[in-house]
Order: C-alpha cells, then sequence, then structure tokens
C-alpha cells in the first residue's frame, strides 16, 4: 500500500495537519461534510505556507509541490486508499466514536487509524472497531505548522507494531514523537488545562486582568504565550470540553471547570475563532 494519509477533519488542528504532512512528501486527502469549510482549509495552509516562505522555512517550490499533493472530499470513503487516518474532529467522544465505527469499514484492513484527540481515551475509541491494535492516538500542538511535539498515545490494545509505525511517521514529518499512556488528557492537557483554569479563576475574582495574568506568565515563567492568551487560541469551548473528560475521568474537584470560562463559551466566546474571548480580535 503507498503511503497516504486521510485526515478527517478540516479545522485549524486538521488544516495543519495536512499542511505538515503535505510538506513532507506525502499525499494528504482532508475530508470534512462541509466544503465551505475545506475551501477554508485550502486557503489557511496556502497562506500559512507563504509565511513559512517569508520565514525561510520552505521555498516557492515546496509550497507548489505540497499544495498539489493535497485534495479533498466530502465524503468519508475518501479514506478508502489511506494507509493512515488522521482524525482531527471535534472533541466530542460520541462524534469521534461514530467516525471510528465508519472509518474501521471503510479504511483498508492494514490502516492505522489514529485520533488527534486532546483528551478522550483511545482504548475507548478503539472499542468501537474490529481493529482496536491499529487504533491509536497521534495528538499534535497547534499551530500543528510550528509546534514540534506529537504526543503518541497508546490504548489498551494498540500492537507494538501500530506504537512503532506512528512513531517513525511524526519523525518523517519532522516531528518529535513522545509516548504516553491513556489517561485522561494524557500528559500534555493533564498539565495543562488546570494551569489555564486557574488563571480564569484570578480573572473572576478579581485578582488580576487577563492581560495581568499573562505578563505575569511571560515574563516570570518565560511562557512564549500567556495561558489565557493560549486559551483563546485553543478555543473556549475545547477548553471546557477538556476539563470536563478530566473532571469525569479522573473525579478530582480541582478540574471542575471555572464558572466564568463556562460563560463566555455560553455567550459564544470562544476565543481567537469567534473573535473574541479572553481578548479582542477584530
Amino acid at each position: 500500500m503507498t503511503d497516504r494519509v486521510a485526515v478527517v477533519g478540516a479545522g485549524q488542528m486538521g488544516n495543519g495537519i495536512a499542511h505538515t504532512f503535505a510538506v513532507a512528501g506525502w499525499p494528504v486527502t482532508i475530508i470534512d461534510v462541509s466544503a465551505d469549510a475545506l475551501a477554508r482549509a485550502r486557503s489557511t495552509i496556502t497562506g500559512n505556507l507563504d509565511r513559512q516562505i517569508k520565514k525561510g522555512v520552505v521555498d516557492a517550490a515546496t509550497k507548489a509541490a505540497a499544495l498539489g499533493r493535497i485534495t479533498d472530499a466530502t465524503e468519508l470513503g475518501a479514506a478508502r486508499e489511506a494507509s493512515l487516518v488522521v482524525e482531527a474532529a471535534s472533541e466530542d467522544p460520541a462524534l469521534k466514536f461514530k467516525l471510528f465505527s465508519e472509518l474501521d469499514r471503510i479504511a483498508p484492513p492494514g490502516a492505522i487509524l489514529a485520533s488527534n484527540t486532546s483528551s478522550i481515551s483511545i482504548t475507548e475509541i478503539a472499542a468501537r472497531t474490529r481493529r482496536p491494535e491499529s487504533v491509536i492516538g497521534m495528538h499534535f500542538m497547534n499551530p500543528v505548522p510550528v509546534m514540534e511535539l506529537v504526543e503518541i498515545i497508546r490504548g489498551l490494545a494498540t500492537s507494538d507494531a501500530t506504537a512503532e509505525r506512528v512513531t517513525a511517521v511524526a519523525r518523517e514529518i519532522r516531528k518529535t514523537p513522545v509516548e504516553v499512556r491513556d489517561f485522561p488528557g494524557f500528559v500534555s492537557n493533564r498539565v495543562l488545562m488546570p494551569m489555564i483554569n486557574e488563571a480564569v479563576y484570578c480573572v473572576m475574582e478579581g485578582v488580576a486582568t487577563p492581560e495581568a495574568v499573562d505578563t505575569v506568565m511571560k515574563l516570570g515563567m518565560n511562557h512564549p504565550l500567556g495561558p489565557l492568551a493560549l486559551a483563546d487560541l485553543i478555543g473556549l469551548d475545547t477548553c471546557v470540553a477538556i476539563l470536563d473528560v478530566l473532571h469525569a475521568g479522573l473525579g478530582d474537584p480541582k478540574y471542575r471547570a471555572c464558572p466564568l470560562l463556562r460563560k463566555y463559551v455560553a455567550a459564544g466566546w470562544l476565543g481567537r475563532k469567534t473573535k473574541r474571548g479572553f481578548y479582542s480580535y477584530t
């Protein structure tokens, strides 16, 4: 089977994953039910490649070749020729379970099914398939073309061969793979989300403004981005979804989402993607 990746979901993570694989020489199919989302994904990838050209990361020939490797589709059936499927849909367990059940039926028998989930159990996702040994977590960081890390998450049934292959793939696409076990939030979000949540509590309780909280963490802790600006980048709805998984899975009240965070989500203030979160992006 020729190596081809199908990326399910054309949002900010999906288009970043597609971009990264295409630059590394892989044929890529981006799959999304929305033709508009697919068009936005191609536009975003093109813009991000232009930024990389300005920074000297890639050249014009690399951009043209990468864009030429990307096709798109609105049906999951387009995953039929993939040797690797990377699901990057919304952080919703029911949606992911449904997608993996369908992908198991559609993808070739030897294909690996990976999820970019940031918190949902790989073991539970794999249980929706007849190939749990070939299901794995491949958690990229945002923005994908820039960030080096990929968390490799083994479910209970993930085989050594699957883990070894996905680890090798991560290196092929110039990422640094780190293997972790299948616990709620894995490592990245189990550590990150309580920090973001506590930063929101600082704002809610009047300890400091968002700007002050972020400045303390940038200048005092040498973080490149403050936790509230990072929450806006991730999406406040995604932060709440991850905290809910942590709270339910680990049973500790320290993972309960701050009421102000929930209020912003209820108002539709989701961060950069809605032009308003803890900061305004008009």
